[in-house]
């Protein structure tokens, strides 16, 4: 039982057991700490995950089969299989640290100012505004959609090119597809960090000598991507759609959808073309970025 308890400390994630410190220095460091261990833990999934999420973005904008998008990956070249990775490196680094440390900035915020208020509210508001933060770099989310469209590939050479050209329509042009991004990031994050301690909890309670911590860690991450990126995919299909466009007027959510419904000739099926890609590169790059994430945590 004894054990079990000490296993149990050991494996909670974020968590550290050790010598205890000044409480306000403490919290400082554990701060940095996460937006440190959240950029390199995307750092490892973008290079790893990249080619499988450029043959997963061709399906959603152009809704052909996972088939013939890898056979246009290949036709392409190794040269251009890369191509776009600048603007995600950047971008999903970046995201995933501000998530991870203005989560944990907020949340100390609210427990600290709001002592009264319990756990179960002041979680998902601190996981919402860590979402919403993360809106901050859509930009760099919007080059990579026109750097990996193939009727872009003659027009932008690179993340700087693209930058230097939108800023001919307007800062708005920055942000387009912003509304999606708000609903997707806000929700996401809130279940995310909800649902991410108590399904941890759930699996068996072992040292961590063996990496079973390291192990846990990754199915936690990787159940969560895979359900998280499945539920908002739809939601994901009209951002890339959204995006993909450049100059004229921003369509909203809702019309954007009710294109895209009618070209692929009404079907639901057609509209998670791509889906499978998703699920299936989420539960790498969530396991990679949630078990890297614990595995920093503790060794820091």
């Amino acid at each position: 039982m004894a054990s079990d308890k000490v296993a149990r400390v050991l494996c909670v994630p974020g968590e550290l057991p050790g010598n205890r410190r000044d409480e306000t220095t403490a919290g400082i460091t554990r701060t940095y700490k996460e937006f440190f261990c959240g950029w390199g833990a995307s750092l490892v999934n973008v290079v790893v995950t990249f080619p499988v999420n450029k043959a997963m973005f061709r399906q959603q904008l152009e809704g052909v089969s996972i088939r013939k998008a890898f056979r246009q990956l290949k036709r392409e070249g190794l040269i251009t299989l890369y191509r776009g990775m600048g603007p995600p490196l950047i971008q999903r680094t970046t995201s995933v640290a501000v998530m991870f440390g203005t989560y944990a900035k907020y949340h100390n915020y609210l427990e600290s100012n709001f002592p009264t208020v319990p756990r179960f509210f002041t979680s998902p508001c601190a996981a919402f505004a860590a979402g919403t933060t993360e809106l901050l770099l859509i930009p760099f989310e919007r080059v990579q959609t026109l750097l990996q469209a193939k009727q872009f590939h003659g027009t932008y050479d690179n993340t700087f090119h693209v930058f230097r050209n939108l800023r001919h329509h307007g800062i708005s042009e920055y942000y387009r597809g912003i509304s999606a991004c708000f609903i997707r990031n806000g929700l996401s994050n809130t279940l995310f960090f909800g649902l991410r301690g108590p399904l941890r909890d759930t699996l068996p309670a072992v040292d961590r000598k063996g990496g079973h911590c390291f192990v846990g860690d990754f199915v936690s991450g990787a159940v969560l991507g895979a359900l998280l990126s499945t539920l908002f995919y739809p939601l994901n299909v009209v951002k890339t759609r959204m995006q993909v466009k450049v100059g004229g007027s921003h369509l909203a959510i809702w019309p954007t959808f009710l294109v895209i419904y009618k070209e692929r000739g009404y079907s639901w099926r057609k509209i998670f073309r791509g889906v499978h890609v998703n699920y299936s590169r989420s539960v790498l790059s969530w396991g990679i970025i949630n078990a890297i994430y614990e595995a920093l945590m503790r060794w820091l």
